[in-house]
Order: C-alpha cells, then structure tokens, then sequence
C-alpha cells in the first residue's frame, strides 16, 4: 500500500539545528524499506495474479482480505517480537519467512492453497514498519528528529511503491506477474542479509521492565490509543483503495496491468511534484507544541474526497488523475499519525504501539477491497464513491475528540 509522506528535515540534522548523524542500524532499515518497496510487486499485482486464475469477484476479495488478515497479526507480532528478542532478530525472521512464503504464493492454483500462501504473505509484508518505528523513537530523543526520520521514512516507503507499480506494469507483460513475485522474494532474502550484516544484536537491558501481559493490558486500555486507532482506519482505508479497491475497479473497466501502473506513475509523480513545496511547512508542524490533530482531520477528508473520485472514473487517465490527487493526503496523514502516536507512546512499549497501531494499515486492507467488493454489486460505482468518501469523513471526525484528550493528557510515562 502507498504510505506516502514527506521528509521533514536533511538526515544529517536534528530538529533544533545541531548535526545528528543517522547511525548504521537506521541507513540500513531505510534503504532495506525502500528495497522491499520498491521490489514489493506481490501485494500491489494479487488483484492480476488472482484474476489470472479466474477466480471470481467474492473470490478475489475475500482472498485480498486474508491477506490483510495475515498484515494486522503481524502486526502486533511484530511490534511486540520487536521489544522483545529485539529489531534484529525480528526482521531477519520475518525476510526469511516472506523468502519462502511467496513463491508458494506464486506457484499456488488452488484455492486452499492461495488462502494459505496470501495469509502468510500478508504476516511478513509490513514486518520493517513496527521495528523501524521502534528504532526511530530509541535512536533519537527529539520530537523535531523523530519525525524528520519519520518523513523520510514514509517518503521510502511511497517512492518504493510507486516504483513497483510502475515497474511491475512495465514488466509484469513480458515476464507474468509470477516472476515479479519471486523477484519480491529475493528482494527479501537481500533485506534479511543486510540486517545479519549491519543491525546490532539485541541489548537485553533495553527490554520492558514490566511482564507483556501488563503492557497489552495497559496498552488496551489507553483511550487516546483506541481514538487514534479508529481515526487511522478510517483514513488508511480510503488511503488503501490505491492498491486495493482501485485495481478492482480498473480491471472492472477492461483496464489491465500496465493501465495500473501508469496510475502508480501519476502518483509518484505528484509525490515528486508535492514534496519539496510541503517540506518547510511540515517541519515546522512537526516542531510545533501542537498535535497535528487538525492536519490528520484534512487529510482524512483529502483521502476520502480524492480516492472517493475513483468511483467516477472509467479511463486511464481518469485513475492517474484521481491517485495524483490522493498524494497531499498520503503525505500529511503519515506524518500527522507519526505526530500523535509518539505523543501517547510509552518509552518501554514504543515497538508494541508501533506494532498495534500497524492493524490499521492492516485493518484498511481487509476494509478497503470488501467495501469496494461490497459496493460494486449493490450499488455499482457510485456507491464505490460515496462509501469511500464517507469513511474519510468518520475519520476528519474522530481526529477532533482525540484532540481533546491529548490536550488533557500528561506525557505518558512507561509503563510498568
């Protein structure tokens, strides 16, 4: 899935002006985010893959939903292995898994078979994000740093995309999109070599001090969490539809997998276009006293507006235009969740909340192509859009009540 954002500062400089440089364990989690990305053709190219299969809609959707499944256990998996036995030996865990869970899934016709191969696919698909939010928060005090590596990041993650759907519709022609997958499996085989080699082993004193039960317990029942939670669902779901509900569309529209991939061109393009225009003004939000609160609630609408448009159109440019539209949306609602969720993370759980907050992305992943699935047969596009566009707006406004309790808050403490 497209999670764009933008950098919000040079890597070589902290929030407050002083020259930070990025250690070795962060350069690499970055340019492994980026490889994965930007080879990942698994998750965007499914849609083709299971319609290759002729299989039908429900089929396709349901699968696409096991998928997501298989994102939100991860997940949590992730963040919670993260701070536990430690960045290192969680990733190196979950690239070799991906190593060999996705050629199965590029081999596999029967339907048994795909559900298997998709779910565990879909375990390891978002594994760095968890560990990589964790090792940010551990590896840089400032607020104002946090989230210049946090930009960075996402901006990683969306250019990475962008390349792999515009790769993949290159490719995915003279090669089949089984051999993009296995392509995506060596990808992850170089990414687990790159951790052995370059992430150091776990510290055990860096461990929470309280039993895991106590920091599910008391991470469940944090209300700002929750609150931000479902504002992050409502928003990633309309955020989602790019590489989930708009495939279905297009390829309901006769459009195949090289029309898909000009949609990817078009939004790396306005990502390129967009970035350096918002990068100030960002970074300044960022450094702010203030929740970006307000600026999640905008982009939610953004989202829910732009990709709610998907539904109106029916040619290849029409899909470009909407998924350029899409990009201050993908931007802003990153950064701003990346704001608020190191507001309300404890200092000994940050890889937990990372990992929980992660069953968002998972959860629009389930949502996004069910609610397309859903909408198509009841009520064709039109009712595509407005389901789309009125996710976006339960998530603008959840954004306020969450407001008002992080004004409320004190800083959160560890928790014990």
């Amino acid at each position: 899935m497209s999670t764009t954002a933008t950098p919000v500062g040079r890597p070589d400089q902290a929030g407050n002006g002083t020259t930070r440089r990025w250690p070795a364990a962060i350069w690499t989690l970055m340019a492994g985010t980026f490889l994965v990305r930007g080879l990942g053709f698994t998750y965007p190219f499914l849609p083709y893959r299971l319609s290759d299969l002729h299989l039908t809609t429900g089929t396709v959707s349901t699968i696409l939903a096991v998928f997501g499944a298989g994102w939100l256990l991860g997940s949590i998996l992730c963040g919670w292995l993260a701070d536990r036995i430690g960045h290192r030996a969680t990733l190196i865990t979950m690239m070799l898994l991906a190593a060999a869970a996705l050629p199965l899934l590029a081999q596999a016709h029967a339907v048994p078979a795909l559900f298997a191969a998709t779910f565990t696919a879909g375990i390891v698909y978002d594994a760095s994000r968890p560990v990589f939010t964790a090792a940010i928060a551990d590896a840089f005090p400032e607020d104002g740093v946090r989230a210049s590596v946090n930009g960075w990041r996402h901006f990683a993650v969306n250019v990475g995309a962008a390349v792999a759907g515009t790769a993949g519709g290159m490719l995915a022609g003279p090669l089949g999109i089984q051999a993009l997958i296995w392509v995506n499996a060596a990808a992850c085989t170089l990414f687990a070599l790159l951790v052995w080699r370059f992430l150091p082993p776990a510290d055990p004193h860096r461990h929470p001090d309280g039993p895991p039960s106590a920091n599910y317990r008391a991470a469940l029942g944090d209300r700002g969490l929750w609150l931000l939670l479902l504002a992050s669902l409502c928003a990633l779901t309309c955020a989602a539809s790019l590489f989930s509900s708009l495939p279905m569309l297009m390829a309901k529209d006769g459009l195949d997998a090289a029309a898909y991939g000009w949609t990817q061109t078009a939004n790396a393009a306005a990502v390129l276009l967009l970035s350096p225009l918002l990068n100030r003004w960002l970074s300044r939000q960022a450094d702010g006293p203030k929740p970006m609160t307000g600026l999640f609630a905008a982009s939610s609408l953004a989202l829910g507006a732009s990709m709610g448009a998907a539904g109106f159109a029916s040619t290849t440019l029409g899909y470009s235009a909407t998924a350029a539209l899409a990009v201050p949306g993908e931007i802003v609602v990153f950064v701003a969740a990346s704001d608020l969720l190191n507001r309300i993370s404890p200092a000994n759980a940050r890889g937990l909340y990372a990992g929980i907050w992660g069953t968002t992305l998972a959860g629009a992943v389930i949502i996004a192509p069910s609610l397309a699935g859903w909408a198509l047969t009841h009520g064709g596009d039109e009712l595509a859009a407005a389901a789309t566009f009125t996710v976006g707006a339960l998530g603008a406004a959840l954004a306020w009540p969450l407001a008002a309790l992080i004004h409320r808050s004190r800083p959160v403490p560890a928790l014990q």
